[in-house]
């Protein structure tokens, strides 16, 4: 019925035991250890995508978290206006709230599949008494080197107890195996311990402000009662799931630190640049900002820069001479205007009246210079 989950699972197990039986031989328990982590490895590399634009929408719901209180405060007596509100601050925002659960139904196939090709390895034969022959993507080759490799005398497709159908496929006899204890236990405490760091991990990235009584039961779910599950539960899993399940956490974890401390990056990059743009459209130090009158366009004007002689220097003018030699110049000419007699300025004034600009000068007690 689930052939379509069965066959591809098979298939990558069936290549990674082909590389690692050519370095280890393939009945050794070495090759199909190293080649479940690495079943393990593929699928959630193929997942990697995934997880980041996870982190990504949940990163996103946290910062507009506020929003979504003041849109549930509001419509709080009307829960379809909410939903509906709730859908268009996602839509603004660019969230999609499945994103953050792919990953995880993406994991759920490979888990069922594994678990049941491993325990098809010895149970199901096609004629009873009979060898098995085959096994999905495996040839009667390959079973048997399944069933000859034990790990301290434990089959990989072994577990404490069977006959549960939800996760044997009704297909294993009902019983406990306590030879198999020795070895499930501590890879079922090992797993449970991953479990709970793994949640706590994600947990701690969340933003206090965010924070609801649905998501604070969520957290406490994923970091005590799942790894709670995983200690009781484990008892029911084969050898080879439990190794999957650790290689699964270990490289969630490996994967969180890096897909986190890459975004924490990207934030601090993010701010440093909202605050140098800030600081280039502000004044700057020391400098009062000028606010033109309404309706006048802001004027920039160029100043001088003055010399040390008191030397004026114009711009484009890599020396001062010539500018100095003209100002000079200027200032001789304007003594020997005012040592012209006045008729000059009684022309320039319309009157031919000599000493008219003298006369009046003198009655208002200014000096022409």
């Amino acid at each position: 019925m689930l052939d379509f989950i069965y066959y591809p699972v098979s298939f990558i197990l069936w290549c990674w035991h082909w590389v690692f039986g050519q370095i280890f031989g393939e009945a050794n328990a070495v090759s199909w250890i190293l080649a479940i982590i690495f079943l393990t490895f593929t699928v959630r590399g193929i997942m990697f995508k995934p997880f980041v634009n996870q982190v990504r929408s949940m990163k996103k719901m946290q910062d507009f978290a506020p929003e979504m209180k003041k849109v549930q405060k509001k419509y709080a007596n009307d829960r379809q206006r909410q939903a509906m509100e709730m859908q268009k601050l996602q839509k603004e925002h660019g969230v999609n709230p499945l994103g953050s659960c792919l990953p995880m139904l993406l994991q759920i196939p490979v888990f069922i599949g594994l678990n049941h090709v491993l325990r098809m390895f010895t149970i199901n034969p096609v004629h009873p008494g009979q060898p098995k022959t085959e096994n999905y993507f495996f040839s009667q080759s390959g079973v048997e080197s399944y069933i000859n490799a034990k790990l301290f005398g434990v089959n990989l497709g072994d577990a404490i107890y069977t006959g549960v159908d939800m996760v044997s496929g009704g297909n294993a006899p009902t019983g406990f195996h306590w030879h198999v204890a020795p070895v499930a236990i501590p890879l079922m405490i090992v797993a449970s311990i991953a479990t709970h760091l793994t949640a706590r991990h994600s947990v701690q990235r969340q933003n206090p402000e965010s924070a609801t009584p649905q998501t604070a039961m969520m957290n406490k779910l994923t970091m005590y009662i799942f790894p709670f599950g995983v200690l009781i539960f484990g008892a029911l899993f084969p050898i080879g799931l439990l190794i999957y399940w650790l290689a699964n956490n270990g490289w969630t974890l490996m994967q969180q630190r890096l897909v986190y401390t890459k975004i924490d990056k990207e934030e601090e990059a993010r701010k440093e640049a909202e605050k140098e743009k800030r600081a280039n459209l502000g004044p700057k130090p020391g400098q009062k900002p000028t606010a033109p009158r309404p309706g006048q366009k802001p004027v920039q004007q160029k100043r001088n820069k003055q010399s040390s002689g008191g030397q004026v220097k114009k711009a484009g003018s890599p020396h001062g001479f010539a500018q100095t030699a003209s100002s000079t110049a200027e200032k001789k000419d304007d003594k020997n205007a005012s040592a012209e007699p006045s008729t000059n300025g009684s022309k320039e004034n319309g009157a031919d009246t000599p000493g008219l600009i003298a006369d009046s000068t003198k009655k208002s007690g200014r000096k022409r210079r």
